[in-house]
């Protein structure tokens, strides 16, 4: 596998096309009262403001540069991915996944507790080498050429990535769609993944009135988060994995477009800058389509390339207070060896970037019994 460093250098022609888009915004009009109709214009004319006036790719650039970075081509697919390698020598190997509307850049602030936690207070026998792809069809990896970037596509070479940086045993971890990536790897890669850490487990009620008999008070508060979310924000979801090329037209045009649609779940849950930070890569690189086509690639799958059973490695899940991340019973139907369930009284759906020391501690608690 050929490994090659990169750095990321966008053309200053990106940029002035950016801010005279941003400079042109014609904004939507809207209802102020008689119903939640989804984003606020309010909240978006104020980050393209800040966009426009505040916010500094270049400085984004500089630091996002500070991190090694590589490109390889997996299956045929660019691959891009930071590979930070602890000081420690006996340091754990571990792959994180990111999700939708998010990038790599989730993950900033938990590489250095994990690569080196001497110097943060930690226990260096705790250290992790620490990668991070982007997934196939976002930010640097750039676009998909090809259909059938699944999950289950997504994880294989997720494997062939590991095996090409020399890490005969290693542990993974999965946010949003990478809670969905996460433990297929697992699946898929079993004699070499030591187990599987993630922050949400996607697992729903089969329809069976049976699996909700003597379901406890909490569960069932979950189950309604759950069902209010279903309800009223996964839209999203639908459309990404039904028709996500209709929406993609007038995204990939328009960048304050791509701002207000990836606002419904950033939101105000994370900074501004952390926010702008993720809907300008999506932008920069123009990978609005493809990063929306995962939801189609992953519902269509071919049923006779999907798995059976429960997966089997072990499995740890940190759940974060502002966040759906599972229900027990349902979560142990299809993973045979939970071995870790932490709940936490803060954290959102980024807790990498929100909560990053919970997240670290987490990880370290979870892998301590699985490195050798």
């Amino acid at each position: 596998m050929e490994i090659t460093p990169f750095r990321i250098d966008v053309p200053q022609a990106d940029l002035d096309d950016l801010d005279d888009r941003l400079a042109r915004t014609r904004y939507t009009e809207e209802l102020t009262t008689g119903g939640d109709y989804g984003v606020r214009v309010d909240p978006v004319r104020e980050l393209v403001r800040r966009w426009r006036d505040e916010f500094d790719w270049r400085a984004v650039e500089k630091r996002l540069n500070e991190i090694p970075q590589f490109t390889t081509t997996i299956d045929g697919q660019n691959i891009h991915f930071l590979h930070v390698r602890s000081p420690e020598p006996d340091a754990f190997p571990l792959i994180l996944t990111h999700g939708w509307p998010g990038s790599f850049v989730e993950f900033l602030d938990v590489i250095g507790p994990l690569t080196d936690p001497r110097v943060h207070g930690g226990d260096p026998a705790q250290a992790f080498h620490v990668v991070v792809p982007s997934l196939p069809g976002f930010a640097f990896s750039g676009p998909t050429t090809e259909p059938g970037w699944n999950r289950y596509r997504t994880a294989r070479a997720w494997a062939r990535l590991m095996a090409g940086l020399g890490y005969e045993r290693y542990g993974a971890h999965g946010n949003d769609a990478g809670a969905f990536v996460a433990p297929e790897l697992g699946r898929v890669d079993a004699e070499h993944v030591a187990g599987v850490h993630v922050d949400q487990i996607y697992s729903f009620p089969s329809g069976d009135p049976a699996e909700f008999a003597g379901m406890p008070e909490a569960e069932m508060a979950e189950l309604t988060r759950l069902q209010e979310f279903g309800a009223d924000k996964l839209a999203y979801n639908e459309l990404q994995s039904t028709q996500p090329q209709n929406l993609a037209h007038a995204l990939a045009d328009s960048p304050a477009g791509q701002l207000a649609w990836s606002y419904q779940l950033l939101g105000d849950a994370v900074d501004p800058d952390f926010a702008l930070t993720n809907v300008a890569i999506y932008w920069l690189t123009r990978t609005t389509a493809s990063s929306m086509r995962f939801y189609w690639e992953d519902r269509h799958t071919p049923e006779e390339e999907k798995p059976t059973g429960p997966t089997t490695v072990p499995l740890g899940l940190a759940a974060f207070a502002d966040d759906f991340s599972g229900i027990r019973r349902f979560a142990e139907r299809d993973h045979a060896n939970i071995v870790s369930w932490s709940e936490f009284d803060r954290g959102g759906h980024y807790p990498a970037h929100e909560v990053p020391d919970l997240l670290v501690g987490d990880l370290q608690q979870f892998f301590a019994g699985l490195r050798d």
